[in-house]
């Protein structure tokens, strides 16, 4: 049953006046003439009318005619409604062939001109409802508030430009597209001219003059989002961006609602990795999953994936109270899964753990929880080996012990040929995987993940950079030479569930992460993504390599 409103009462009746039009003009035009013959007038009586009604729309409701807005139409939906007036029209013809309330049966062409006529009824009146709905305001015509120039003619070019249109709370208007497939150039989309390609960019910034240049291309390189933002730097205009598939898949469904500024990690020149973790997350459905440090950068975003590919529980383990209220609260409020269990544990505390196994029986196991900042873990080693190598000796065996399916280790680069105090206890961790995956006589298979650093983790460069930059600096960077592998967050996390998957015993993954990036170029872009100048505004300056840090990190030997 759905439920009764304004909209739908009208929306029926609209369709029960198309039902009754569409059936006495294929009378009219079967027989070609105002008068009917006197057996076929009953047709045309009200109680007869009334009941073609009836039937047909009981059948639209069936088919869903009034679960959605019509100011949202869509060519599939137009194909749903052809099925659906097909069909009434079907089982109105069978009741009056099998049901004789007349004395003679309804012609058959009547019946065909009937579906023909009421298909392009139903179809007509959603069309033109939408084109009423979306229709430009008054005024509208004239451009209002910022003027923008869209990169993308795609799908979500074409959503943002709709938006735009509409929507006067975004005080924008679209003046002109740019896309690097030349069938479209002169093209228009909702009005909207192609003025050309990304390489004509500098041209037609200077040609139309926009307030902001908007990139509408949700799947758009690293090196073409750079192309765009140093075209329009040098015209100094303001670039702002939809975000990557990775955060559109977790965010808001309303594109126009996602655009913010271009950040440094849409300009790291890396093609985005794409997962299709739905094709690969069997082992999590319906499972109880446990994750430790699931406050942290991945592990909260590992809790926001796990959530949506529909475990059954998840346990959130974390020793910070506050980071561990609030992956809880946005995974409760923000994501409807009520299913999330908060424990406060450090996971070195044996019995603690053996607690929480014995009661939650996790199935999977992502070990996330460490401390992982170089400098500190120099200067306190021996706690960071009781957090990251006892600790996870501790996981693992209790994950044995109450008979876990699997166990994920996040791992780091850092692990390989170690110089660092943090590195060698991550190799150890890793030593410890490889050990309890090689056992014959443990059902738990035991995967390992290594990739480096990640974008906005926490400790990361970026938060440090971005927030020198807003005291004007200086930004400091260790060494001229220095490179890091790069990802980002949501990345990582679907990249760790996929070796869940796909992991045999005592395997250790290691994430293609492109090449790497020198940390000196990282600092310059994000000083020019502030709209300023580096060296001129922002000096950058180099402050030597810390305790255990590596000029180059290495993925593998």
């Amino acid at each position: 049953m759905i439920p009764v409103n304004r909209h739908r009462i009208w929306q029926l009746a609209a369709d029960g006046a198309l039902i009754a039009l569409a059936w006495f003009l294929a009378f009219k035009l079967r027989f070609d003439q105002l008068t009917l013959p006197a057996y076929y007038e009953d047709y045309l009586g009200w109680r007869t009318v009334a009941l073609v009604v009836v039937l047909k729309l009981g059948v639209f409701v069936v088919f869903g005619f009034y679960n959605r807005w019509w100011r949202y139409v869509s060519t599939r939906d137009m194909w749903g409604a052809a099925r659906g007036v097909v069909v009434a029209s079907l089982l109105t013809y069978l009741v009056f062939y099998f049901i004789p309330l007349h004395e003679v049966r309804i012609p058959r062409a009547v019946a065909g001109i009937d579906v023909l006529l009421l298909i392009a009824f139903v179809a007509t009146s959603r069309m033109l409802a939408r084109t009423v709905m979306e229709r430009p305001p008054p005024g509208a015509l004239m451009a209002r508030g910022r003027e923008v120039v869209v990169v993308g003619a795609g799908d979500a070019g074409q959503l943002v430009i709709r938006e735009l249109q509409r929507s006067r709370a975004l005080d924008a208007t679209p003046i002109g597209l740019v896309d690097d497939d030349p069938r479209k150039r002169n093209m228009r989309l909702h009005g909207v001219r192609v003025l050309g390609t990304t390489d004509e960019l500098p041209h037609i910034l200077r040609d139309n003059r926009p307030d902001e240049v908007l990139i509408a291309i949700p799947s758009a390189s690293g090196e073409v989002r750079r192309k765009v933002v140093d075209a329009a730097r040098l015209e100094g205009v303001t670039v702002k961006t939809l975000p990557g598939l990775h955060e559109l898949i977790s965010g808001d469904v309303n594109l126009a609602g996602q655009i913010r500024p271009v950040q440094v990690e849409d300009v790291l020149g890396r093609e985005p990795v794409e997962v299709d973790l739905e094709s690969i997350a069997a082992y999590l459905r319906g499972r109880s999953v446990l994750v430790t440090g699931a406050g942290g950068s991945i592990g909260s975003e590992l809790c926001r994936q796990i959530a949506r590919l529909g475990a059954s529980r998840l346990v959130l383990v974390d020793n910070s109270e506050r980071a561990l209220f609030e992956i809880e609260r946005e995974l409760v409020d923000e994501r409807g899964f009520p299913a999330g269990v908060p424990v406060l544990a450090d996971v070195g505390n044996r019995v603690k753990l053996r607690q929480v196994f014995r009661s939650y029986r996790p199935a999977v196991v992502f070990h996330a929880a460490a401390y992982k900042h170089v400098p500190l873990m120099e200067a306190n080693p021996l706690e960071s080996v009781r957090n990251n190598v006892l600790a996870t000796k501790i996981v693992a065996e209790v994950a044995t012990e109450f008979g876990a399916e699997r166990f994920v280790l996040i791992s780091t680069d850092k692990a390989l040929n170690p110089r660092a105090v943090y590195g060698q206890c991550k190799a150890l961790c890793e030593w410890i995987v490889a050990a309890y995956g090689s056992r014959s006589d443990i059902a738990t298979r035991f995967v390992a993940v290594r990739f480096g650093n990640v974008l906005g983790s926490s400790g990361s460069v970026i938060p440090i950079f971005r927030r020198q930059i807003e005291r004007g600096g200086p930004v400091t960077v260790t060494h001229p030479e220095m490179t890091r592998f790069f990802m980002t967050i949501p990345e990582a996390a679907s990249l760790v569930v996929q070796a869940g998957a796909i992991g045999a015993r005592g395997q250790i993954f290691v994430l293609d992460m492109g090449e790497p990036v020198k940390i000196v170029d990282l600092a310059r872009n994000m000083v020019r993504l502030s709209g300023k100048e580096p060296e001129r505004d922002v000096r950058v300056e180099f402050v030597g390599a810390r305790a255990g840090e590596k000029l180059h990190e290495e993925l593998w030997s």
